[in-house]
């Protein structure tokens, strides 16, 4: 709890906030980049079908893909069940775990897709030419692929952090709204202004505003800098 502009403000929220968007992120890149890989490079006609799925949080109600989650999720669903086989014993709602998992659902189109535009985009004669230098797979995709890619990791990486900040649907579905242990900042800001703590709710929506700006300026100036160096 810390005083500002003369209101108590619990930084628990945002600490959790930031813990869930970070660990979502890192989650979403190491399993979106094969992921988002594989379709670029599908051409099958079932590739309609997988990037439908994929993007379907951007059209889906966040309540309705919270809802489904939910079911799943539960001490009695599948996925709990699932889990089990493997010696998993916690609680999937309303922890930290299932915050986690929900954001790494609803975010998957916010690392896939700008990975998989990357990937389609990248020049494969450079490919070929690592390959005939005998270059093994882990080798060009880290020597040749990352660095030109380098700009669709970027914006998967912010667009993901960005979009789990701003999560609430998903969140208060699957979470709910545990004071200490759930309650992320979008929830906690409706919280404010539903007991009508107005004054609270300016201060937490300040400084995720002031937090926006700050880590937007900073992708577009190195996403500017990436420009001028391929310039």
């Amino acid at each position: 709890m810390i005083e500002l502009f003369g209101t108590s403000v619990s930084l628990s929220p945002i600490w959790l906030t930031l813990k869930v968007a970070l660990t979502t992120t890192l989650i979403l890149l190491l399993v979106g980049t094969p992921l988002a890989w594989w379709l670029a490079h599908m051409r099958s006609s079932f590739k309609i079908v997988l990037e439908a799925l994929v993007a379907l949080p951007l059209v889906l109600p966040p309540t309705v893909l919270g809802f489904y989650l939910l079911i799943v999720m539960n001490p009695h669903g599948a996925l709990t069940q699932f889990l089990r086989v493997f010696g998993f014993e916690g609680q999937l709602t309303f922890s930290f775990v299932g915050l986690v998992m929900g954001s790494v659902f609803y975010s998957l189109p916010f690392a896939v897709q700008p990975l998989m535009h990357a990937f389609e985009a990248l020049p494969m004669r450079l490919l070929d030419a690592a390959s005939t230098l005998r270059a093994g797979i882990l080798d060009r995709f880290i020597t040749v692929v990352m660095p030109l890619a380098r700009r669709g990791f970027l914006v998967a990486a912010t667009l993901t952090f960005a979009h789990t900040v701003g999560e609430f649907g998903v969140v208060l579905m699957v979470g709910g709204n545990v004071p200490d242990s759930t309650r992320m900042v979008s929830i906690a800001i409706f919280d404010h202004v539903e007991s009508l703590e107005y004054a609270e709710a300016h201060v937490l929506s300040g400084m995720m505003l002031l937090f926006s700006v700050v880590v937007l300026m900073l992708v577009y100036g190195l996403n500017r800098r990436f420009a001028v160096k391929v310039g």
